[in-house]
């Protein structure tokens, strides 16, 4: 038997870690990896055109399996391509284990063609980040990668030169079992009888709820039973929290909807799970705060906590629930739930008036379709920018849909290398990108991936010609819209061009036979959606202290943008409510 080089031993790690693809751009520095994947059948490289979205599809398969995923870029500008959506799976508690391939060892720190420094690059978006400059190293190394990214949730770089890659695997190495699943982290006793005499003695407990929460409903559901609480969440607890909950009172934050932001100011003890909610202006500062989260890092950055625990959501609870006295007085959860409802109802007939002969199309009215038309198992990715705020207001959690997005980063053009990596788990599951021109044209050379692999994502392209939600942040700044047209071309022309479906859509009557007909394509396809660049309605009073992007002014600030069918989810809970 031959023996192993490095690359080799490095792919049958990976393997063993249960990485299934590598994705990237291949080079000359990464060429004795990427062959090694090539007479590795438990592996398989997938080419794309950007490392980008090599790192975003990556993030998105680590997101969709709960598995460790894996990027790969060449020397120099190849892997720096990786790093936008490495921040992303960094942020998002995605593990992910790039390599960052690197110049000839002997020519580190000369000057040499490409030469760059991965090993201070990488730092700020991995939890871990080191070269592999001797043989010996392997497999150490890498297993100690493996571990920081699947242990603490996130990203980890390893930069190794192509000249190492390519020599023997030393004798004897020291290989041993590699953690692929992380622990259930339990509060202390003595944490959880304080929670539960704060709870006790709170007369209004409101909870509030992130991506934390996964895996928890039944609990989160369980307690606030018991406790007679309000439900809140964050955009990131949407998927995990929102269905089936008797208690809920919509979102809070600059897309929020509903009764949220009042559930969590008039309460006397606020929770919250699992959410590293970054919007301190929503957040209140007259009422005790309690946090709980896995990560102690994250406790207590955006609110003075009067107690922090550092525990997993579903754990936390099930120590907590059947310590606290249960409760008989609805009043505050019933007050919460008829104000939510009725901020709902205020603002449905948004996207219900007149669809059907508005042109441009509402956005709003497209979002609403395709939640209604999309499968029960669906994974939805969405770009960043006005895509979010139609995602958080008319996709319907059931339990069994995902939707990704770049909720932490904040980054341009992710949803479609998202959709990229999700579908790759699953050829048979239903994956839409809802992508924004702008967010669309910035990685659109991936569009040709879906092709050459023929994934079958469907992409939905809300197409305003615009990049809005800047044009939104310029003008709460008091500026002028500057530099935020685009000239498009017709997506869906460019799609068919490309060997895909597409199909241009610019009346609402084409609407959902288009979505129906992209559906039922058996490969990739591109619905190019005309939408209303003037879609979202501004408050009539904007604090003067309002700033761009997603940071928020000291007052509440609502955007006007309808909300789906959740005004039907309010006002069936509202069944339980005692009429006088």
């Amino acid at each position: 038997m031959a023996k192993q080089n490095v690359s080799e031993q490095f792919v049958d790690i990976l393997v063993r870690a249960g990485v299934r693809r590598m994705y990237g751009v291949v080079g000359d520095s990464l060429n004795p990896v990427v062959d090694a994947i090539r007479r590795n059948s438990a592996i398989d490289w997938i080419q794309v055109r950007h490392e980008e979205t090599a790192a975003f599809a990556a993030g998105a398969e680590a997101q969709v399996t709960g598995s460790l995923a894996a990027c790969a870029g060449s020397c120099g500008p190849g892997n720096l391509h990786l790093i936008n959506g490495l921040y992303d799976a960094h942020r998002s508690m995605a593990p992910v284990l790039a390599l960052a391939s690197h110049i000839p060892s002997g020519e580190i720190g000369l000057g040499y063609f490409q030469e760059t420094h991965p090993d201070l690059l990488f730092r700020e978006c991995s939890h871990y980040n080191e070269m592999i400059s001797n043989p010996r190293q392997m497999p150490r190394l890498l297993q100690t990668a493996i571990q920081h990214a699947v242990g603490r949730g996130g990203v980890s770089v390893v930069t190794m030169p192509g000249d190492i890659a390519s020599q023997p695997a030393p004798d004897r190495a020291v290989e041993h079992a590699l953690v692929t699943t992380r622990p259930t982290v339990r509060p202390g006793d003595a944490e959880i009888e304080k929670l539960c005499r704060m709870v006790d003695e709170a007369k209004r407990v409101t909870l509030f709820c992130g991506s934390g929460t996964a895996g928890a409903h039944a609990e989160v559901m369980e307690f606030a039973e018991r406790v007679k609480a309000p439900v809140g969440h964050a955009l990131r607890g949407k998927e995990w929290i929102q269905y089936d909950n008797p208690y809920d009172v919509g979102m809070s934050g600059l897309l929020g909807y509903g009764a949220a932001y009042e559930a969590t100011n008039e309460c006397d003890l606020l929770i919250l799970l699992g959410t590293d909610f970054p919007y301190q202006a929503f957040l209140p500062d007259d009422v005790k705060i309690v946090q709980v989260d896995v990560r102690p890092e994250h406790l207590g950055r955006r609110s003075k906590l009067d107690l922090a625990i550092w525990g997993d959501v579903r754990e936390t609870l099930r120590c907590l629930t059947p310590r606290v006295k249960p409760r008989t007085d609805r009043k505050f959860l019933d007050r919460m739930l008829k104000k939510h409802a009725d901020a709902l109802e205020g603002v449905v007939k948004a996207y219900t008036r007149k669809v059907e002969k508005h042109i441009p199309i509402h956005p709003e009215y497209v979002a609403s379709v395709l939640d209604g038309l999309a499968d029960e198992d669906a994974v939805f990715t969405v770009d960043t920018g006005m895509c979010n705020v139609w995602a958080a207001r008319y996709l319907s959690p059931n339990g069994k849909r995902r939707v990704i997005g770049s909720f932490s980063h904040g980054s341009m053009a992710n949803a479609l290398p998202q959709a990229i990596g999700a579908q790759f788990v699953d050829r048979d599951r239903q994956v839409v990108s809802m992508s924004g021109d702008g967010g669309f044209t910035m990685l659109m050379g991936d569009f040709l991936t879906l092709v050459q692999y023929d994934l079958p994502v469907k992409v939905v392209l809300f197409n305003n010609s615009s990049l809005s939600m800047v044009e939104l942040e310029m003008l709460v700044a008091g500026l002028p819209s500057f530099g935020t047209a685009n000239k498009n071309p017709d997506f869906a022309a460019v799609a068919r061009a490309a060997g895909a479906y597409g199909v241009r859509v610019e009346k609402p009557k084409q609407l959902e036979s288009a979505l129906k007909d992209a559906f039922k394509h058996k490969g990739p396809a591109l619905v190019d959606v005309v939408t209303d660049p003037n879609a979202l309605s501004i408050p009539p009073k904007i604090s003067a202290e309002m700033v761009t992007g997603f940071a928020l002014s000291a007052s509440k600030i609502v955007l006007d943008g309808g909300v789906g069918r959740m005004v039907q989810m309010a006002r069936s809970n509202l069944r339980n409510v005692p009429r006088p």
